[in-house]
């Protein structure tokens, strides 16, 4: 089924037994969100709060987080259309009668691409106009005791180039409320309407955003998708929904606006104007801090008469966007080939935050064509905040971790397939680099046969200052001892203890707590690769060969909590005893 609005989708989960509906009195600070997160937690149903302390709005949370749900959502055929896409390209080029007349369904449904014009006494979004305090009656969610503030969690903001007004953004960026008109607007670095934005401030003129709130499922999935910077966003939308996207004009002018949103909030980014933004618990599972961010000056606010208030909570994976990640990177991954021609598959972990690690099967038709892959990937879009990257040639699920680990470090020759670049960019979110958008790059190849057996059992004996030695999987083994504000210089010295002893072990890690850490793919990937930075934080003996540095093992990552790292994300004790006494009043017995 194609779902054109958001209650088309909430009757279907309801129709499905996949809805809970809570009618009892339910506070937006913090106890809304800790509902959700224990319902996530178990796999439960989409949420809808009908009676939500200081707003007329119900509130609709967990519309998305089952697997089950993100397919019943899409269904099977956005995926088929990308593939015939890609697929069709090798069958049309050069172009001939048959070649054009086999493809003739592919056509019908490219056709359907795209936007139409509806009136705006049809557009149920123009049910209610608001210009007078328009921000005053939204939902104040506040899902973390150290949030700066409450938060627009499910935002659609929209921007158009100054110069090129086709070339548009549809992007999900926070939006802090700081009062009933104005709001932060928290692009991060290589964002769409960030470079809008850019491109504006450097005219000296002010940038019209529109806030889009709702609307038809696909329209959320195309603004959280990592699509090329000039690939339109609401065409996406288009694509995953089967059908043209109804539109409508503002009489109030600006954009136009998505007909069957349910809030369409519009107003100006004045340029040169900043004000503290944060904190805020994000999807990294750590409070990203304060920072100075961009002003949103809301004009107005267009609302369907009957308006549902579709809202997330982001913290420690999994949640909520783990689940529409997976199906976003399953439904461009058959692009990937075509833009990049020698990567055959690519993978970014939800688990990590995204861009913390990527994993990509590549081409390698000539000796070290893996580091021109690596190259490509790293210059690509948003994959360019990509901080660990590891290759292979090997064709696998990269889906699977452990899998695609042991391939590179049966085949890693420490000597010439491990590049680390410093000063590089980061994701804004991402700390470890110690500056805000600042850090490092690491490249960890494994090519062609295998030159070693990984080990699966630790069995060498005792590590000095270690009290824990778990194998993760083979080759890798997690190590914990002493904190690092109590010995820094730890993994220093695990890395020449390991090396004098000539360890079979290519990769150690050094964590907190090695037997939590190792106990699911989930908690090895968030506890290590939100924890350290490349060049600070990857240990082996290296020597200098004209200008290449030359690695030996192990390779020892020290994925410690350290000073200056945001706080991990934690819910109030009082918070969490006001839902459990009140846990049959939300959902009966």
């Amino acid at each position: 089924m194609i779902y054109q609005n958001l209650r088309q989708w909430l009757e279907t989960l309801r129709k499905e037994n996949d809805l809970a509906v809570i009618e009892a009195p339910v506070d937006p600070y913090l106890e809304l969100a800790e509902i959700h997160r224990r319902v996530i937690e178990e796999g439960g149903p989409a949420l809808l709060f009908t009676n939500v302390k200081g707003t007329p709005f119900p509130v609709a949370t967990n519309l998305f987080g089952t697997a089950r749900r993100v397919d019943m959502a899409f269904g099977p055929r956005p995926e088929q259309l990308m593939k015939s896409i890609i697929g069709a390209t090798d069958k049309l080029l050069p172009p001939t009668f048959s070649a054009l007349w086999n493809e003739r369904g592919l056509f019908k449904d490219i056709l359907k691409v795209g936007m139409k014009s509806v009136p705006q006494q049809e557009a149920p979004v123009m049910g209610v106009k608001v210009t007078e305090n328009p921000l005053k009656q939204l939902p104040r969610l506040t899902s973390w005791q150290e949030d700066g503030g409450p938060f627009i969690t499910l935002p659609l903001v929209y921007t158009e180039s100054p110069s090129k007004p086709k070339d548009h953004n549809l992007g999900m960026y926070r939006i802090q409320i700081y009062d009933d008109s104005t709001t932060g607007i928290h692009w991060q670095i290589h964002k769409g309407g960030g470079f809008h934005y850019f491109e504006a401030e450097q005219q000296n003129q002010p940038l019209p955003v529109s806030v889009f709130v709702g609307g038809p499922p696909a329209l959320i999935a195309s603004a959280i998708a990592p699509v090329p910077e000039h690939l339109p966003e609401l065409l996406m939308a288009s694509l995953i929904m089967g059908g043209k996207l109804p539109m409508t004009d503002n009489p109030l002018g600006g954009h136009r606006i998505p007909a069957e949103a349910e809030f369409a909030i519009s107003g100006i980014v004045p340029p040169h104007e900043r004000r503290l933004e944060g904190p805020f618990g994000d999807h990294y599972g750590y409070y990203s801090l304060a920072h100075d961010f961009p002003v949103l000056h809301v004009k107005n606010m267009w609302h369907r008469k009957d308006a549902i208030y579709p809202a997330t909570i982001v913290g420690k994976p999994r949640q909520e966007d783990y689940y529409l990640g997976e199906f976003l990177q399953r439904l461009l991954s058959p692009a990937f080939p075509m833009v990049m021609p020698s990567v055959r598959s690519l993978w970014t972990y939800a688990e990590t935050g995204f861009h913390a690690l990527t994993a990509a099967v590549v081409r390698e038709s000539y000796s070290r064509e893996a580091l021109v892959s690596a190259f490509r990937i790293l210059g690509e879009g948003q994959l360019s905040l990509t901080k660990m990257l590891m290759l292979t040639n090997r064709p696998l699920d990269l889906s699977d971790f452990n899998e695609t680990l042991e391939a590179v470090l049966e085949r890693f020759n420490p000597a010439t397939d491990l590049f680390i670049f410093n000063k590089t960019s980061h994701d804004t979110l991402d700390y470890t680099g110690q500056k805000l958008n600042h850090g490092s790059k690491a490249v960890l190849m494994g090519i062609g046969e295998p030159i070693r057996e990984l080990p699966r059992s630790y069995d060498e004996g005792d590590i000095p200052g270690i009290s824990q030695a778990v194998a993760y999987c083979g080759g890798c083994l997690v190590v914990s001892g002493a904190s690092y504000e109590k010995e820094p210089g730890l993994a220093q010295r695990v890395m020449e203890f390991m090396h004098a002893r000539s360890t079979k072990w290519p990769l150690v890690i050094v964590v907190d707590d090695a037997k939590s850490t190792s106990a699911t793919q989930t908690s090895f990937l968030w506890t290590v690769f939100t924890r350290f930075n490349p060049a600070t934080d990857i240990f082996a003996a290296s020597e200098i060969e004209h200008h290449h540095l030359s690695y030996k093992l192990p390779l020892v990552i020290d994925a410690r909590m350290k000073p200056g790292y945001p706080d991990e994300l934690f819910p109030r004790e009082d918070i969490v005893k006001t839902v459990d006494a009140r846990w049959n009043e939300y959902f009966g017995k």
